[in-house]
């Protein structure tokens, strides 16, 4: 837990739910940052956006957040807690803790 009722996962802990199946995982970053790379299968809905995109997203799905750091995740992980997304987690380190393939 973070803080602030944040919960949140490592890179390695994120690693293995992408091993082993298909994770909601949302970067949140914005769409100059996600053009360096991004982790495969991830959806791009930058943090100012996400507010409109709640309503597109499943509120019981384990939602994985991950940004550059991990601050703007946290910040996504809270908001979507307090819209009532119980599995929502932020990756602790962000793609700079990332030691998984990337795309472009």
């Amino acid at each position: 837990m973070f803080g602030f009722g944040v919960k949140t996962i490592t890179t390695e802990q994120l690693a293995e739910k992408i091993a082993a199946g298909k994770p909601v995982l949302i970067d949140v970053r914005e769409p100059r940052e996600v053009a360096t790379g991004r982790i495969e299968g991830s959806v791009n809905i930058p943090l100012g956006m996400l507010p409109s995109k709640i309503g597109t997203l499943d509120p019981h799905a384990e939602t994985l957040l991950i940004c550059h750091s991990g601050n703007r995740s946290a910040t996504a992980a809270r908001l979507l807690t307090r819209a009532g997304f119980e599995r929502a987690y932020s990756v602790t380190g962000g793609m700079a803790a990332w030691r998984g393939k990337i795309v472009r």
